[in-house]
């Protein structure tokens, strides 16, 4: 079976994704995935920091069938229950005032540059640049592609828009030199999990807020991957203690179906006026069923909490193997449930591929990185069986 799903993905899918990891999967059930031949899964990568509720979670999937029973969509012509309760819901958790919903992570971003750039076109103050980060990752739209500060991901689509320009991370004079009085926005991940789980240092995300607060600069947060519990806190700007102007948020949001959240404060969210953005399928009634229904859950199972717990339990049993092969771990880099374990870049894919073979799901970033986001239910248990697992692998 999995050999003609193979053939029918070279015939008739676009190459964007190469030769993929030869395994289909048919169901799932908490952490555990099992494929078409039988064999059982264990996901430690959440479907890239998504399915913060593991697989199958009964509740949610009765909120999602519930949904089905009513209506999909609707258009924004009209009044969406669900769109504006969980615009509520997000906004009473965090710093902003408003919200706007899409379908995706880029599409968010894409949105919170249009926010940023249109606030400043309101004040007729012809301010247009946007300064984003050497090695980050925003999104795979033209716009979102300049701002992602990696050659490998930029190179194939130059000449693309203008006024974006990348700096190093945790690099504050980098910055101050790079602004100047065309500076409409600062973009930041304030982990970037992509090129390997590497956060920006405290005070430098401080010092980013002071710059911005000083010049009326927007402070744009992207928490696509680092929000919705995955670093112990709902969203990864409340751990460092910052406010940002614009944070945006999708993966877990949905908890598997398609959403993304531009989230704002009042003064920067009032630059949009009818017309000047827009979606079709963004927040739709069954998208926002899912969010409320994520929403709900992480509140009363304390997801956030034992994201924070586990996470403190993962990476110190992590960093008890690293003290058993110094030589081959370099360093744990673990926030939550966000973790990088960098490896000995001579053995980095080895690893990869033999955690795969034991039936343990991960990511490789960076090129030498293990990236680990698991489902946010995971339970001492799951990371005694990782750390087992790449114990095994190593020795």
């Amino acid at each position: 079976m999995l050999e003609d799903i193979i053939e029918l993905d070279k015939k008739y899918y676009m190459n964007t994704f190469g030769d993929r990891l030869p395994v289909c999967f048919t169901h799932g059930k908490g952490l555990e995935l099992y494929s078409d031949d039988g064999k059982t899964y264990y996901d430690f990568l959440g479907g890239i920091a998504v399915n913060a509720l593991g697989h199958s979670h009964p509740e949610f999937i009765g909120a999602l069938k519930s949904q089905l029973d009513k209506v999909l969509h609707t258009s924004s012509l009209y009044y969406i229950e669900n769109q504006a309760k969980l615009a509520k819901a997000l906004v009473n958790a965090t710093v902003a005032d408003k919200a706007f919903f899409c379908n995706s992570g880029a599409e968010a971003n894409e949105g919170a540059l249009k926010l940023a750039k249109i606030y400043h076109y309101k004040k007729g103050d012809n301010k247009t640049e946007v300064i984003s980060l050497s090695k980050s990752f925003h999104g795979r739209t033209i716009a979102t592609v300049a701002a992602t500060g990696q050659e490998k991901y930029q190179k194939p689509y130059r000449e693309f828009t203008n006024g974006f320009m990348q700096v190093e991370p945790n690099d504050i004079n980098a910055l101050k030199s790079a602004i100047s009085d065309k500076t409409a926005a600062i973009i930041l991940e304030l982990i970037q999990g992509e090129s390997g789980v590497h956060p920006m240092d405290r005070e430098y995300v401080n010092e980013v807020r002071q710059i911005c607060s000083d010049n009326d600069i927007v402070m744009i947060v992207d928490e696509v991957q680092t929000g919705m519990g995955r670093c112990g806190y709902l969203f990864a700007h409340q751990m460092y203690g910052v406010e940002p102007d614009i944070f945006t948020c999708a993966k877990a949001l949905g908890g598997g179906i398609p959403i993304g959240a531009v989230l704002a404060k009042a003064n920067i969210a009032a630059a949009f006026s009818p017309g000047d953005h827009g979606t079709t399928f963004g927040g739709n009634p069954f998208a926002t069923a899912a969010g409320l229904a994520v929403m709900k859950i992480f509140k009363e199972e304390k997801l956030v909490e034992n994201a924070n717990e586990i996470g403190k339990y993962f990476k110190s049993e992590l960093n008890s193997l690293m003290q058993k092969y110094p030589e081959k771990i370099k360093e744990i880099r673990a926030y939550g449930l966000l973790i990088g374990i960098e490896l000995d870049e001579g053995i980095a894919k080895d690893v990869f591929k033999a955690l795969f073979d034991n039936g343990i799901l991960t990511s490789l970033c960076g090129g030498n990185t293990i990236r680990i986001a698991p489902p946010l239910i995971i339970g001492k248990g799951d990371v005694d069986l990782f750390i087992n697992t790449l114990d095994a692998v190593l020795g």
